[in-house]
């Protein structure tokens, strides 16, 4: 592996033009994101080999949060240290965090969350959404007991729409696949990795991690700041989030729309607008943030969605060889994984497709969008196009 020492400046300023370019044309969602990087950072760049690249990737899915932006956040680290991790993740993100941002200023300008290309959007994240469904529940619901651990958390997720019900499902599943999957065995192959943090540090980031998530929601009672608030909604989402951005979609809904700092429509709208620009779909924050709060809020919505990413994958690197040697963690993990497949099932229903499909032209629409992403395979920007211009050309019949 190939992996050099030392923050200098002409090393970061490489990882920051790569990594931006990468955050301009990453289209397709975290698992197109893992083929751009590997594409890019293993097969063109050497960074990291086969074995390594593997080794952090398995890391990531393992952890809550997105993916894809935590194994860019790794590469940075593994390239150059914790600032070689930071660039990197500002080089994939930003772009995309500024373009929500500027939508949700637009809308807020213009007034236009009537108009029919909006409405359009909304049908694009159900056609979306379904998508990511279909592909999750192929690799992580592959079995009957964990079909029926993500049906429970339809069942549950529906039933009790409250916003902890997604963490107790997610707890109870990880419990539940405890029991059933610990003994499951474990591959013997597995190579020792070496990632260049420290225990210490690494100790330090998860303390902070665990202390931000007890200590935000008490700040919350106690200073009644709408930006103290904000924060503490936007981190406790990006600290329980597993199975990536489609899956924050529902926490984030429970946390904003109910409350009212943001109606459905806004909310689905930006969902939408999400799918037409490339990195990570956690910067759909960005555009929540900017929509409650102007471009301030959609920074500070930014910085609180990630930061639990950036503590959980410095604080796990040095820690991984052991983590998934354990088959009762592993075991764990089985069982959240078919939850999360379930809460985005019951995310699909409401608020999605009860807020979306309105009528026959909007099934007629959205089995158009679908079949456009599924079957043709076409890029997910051209199906947000399209819906767009479709649902401006319907809304004038």
């Amino acid at each position: 592996m190939s992996v050099q020492k030392g923050n200098n400046i002409k090393t970061l300023l490489e990882i920051l033009i790569v990594s931006t370019r990468l955050g301009l044309t990453s289209f397709g969602g975290p698992i197109a994101h893992l083929g751009y990087f590997h594409e890019e950072y293993v097969r063109r760049r050497k960074w990291l080999d086969e074995k390594s690249y593997a080794d952090l990737v398995a890391l990531c899915q393992f952890l809550p949060g997105p993916a894809s932006s935590q194994v860019g956040i790794g590469i940075g680290v593994m390239r150059a240290g914790v600032l070689g991790g930071v660039v990197s993740f500002l080089g994939f993100t930003l772009p995309s965090v500024i373009a929500l941002i500027v939508f949700a200023l637009l809308l807020l300008t213009f007034g236009f969350q009537d108009a029919g290309w909006i409405h359009s959007l909304k049908i694009v994240a159900v056609v979306v959404v379904a998508h990511a469904i279909l592909g999750m529940a192929k690799n992580l619901t592959p079995d009957v007991k964990r079909k029926t651990i993500a049906l429970f958390a339809v069942i549950l997720t529906l039933l009790w729409q409250t916003a902890f019900t997604q963490v107790g499902v997610i707890l109870i599943a990880g419990f539940v696949g405890y029991l059933l999957f610990r003994n499951e065995t474990i591959d013997e192959k597995l190579e020792h990795s070496s990632f260049p943090i420290s225990h210490r540090f690494a100790a330090v980031c998860l303390t902070l991690f665990f202390g931000l998530l007890i200590a935000l929601p008490l700040l919350r009672e106690v200073t009644n700041q709408s930006w103290i608030a904000m924060f503490d909604s936007f981190y406790r989402a990006g600290a329980l989030v597993f199975g990536g951005g489609h899956v924050v979609l529902p926490l984030l809904e429970r946390e904003f729309v109910p409350t009212g700092w943001l109606s459905e429509a806004e909310f689905l709208a930006g969902y939408g607008a999400a799918q037409a620009v490339p990195g990570p779909l956690f910067t759909f924050a960005a555009y929540i943030g900017a929509v409650i709060d102007g471009w301030q809020g959609g920074l500070i919505a930014t910085v609180a969605i990630f930061l639990p990413a950036f503590l959980l994958i410095l604080g796990t690197l040095p820690f991984w060889n052991s983590l998934r040697r354990n088959p009762k963690v592993k075991g764990a993990l089985m069982g959240v994984n078919a939850a999360v497949v379930g809460i985005l099932i019951a995310a699909l229903y409401h608020p999605i497709w009860t807020s979306s499909i309105l009528s026959a032209t909007d099934f007629a629409f959205a089995a158009l969008l679908f079949a456009m992403l599924v079957f043709w395979k076409l890029p997910p920007w051209v199906i947000v196009l399209t819906g767009a211009i479709g649902g401006y050309l319907l809304s004038l019949l």
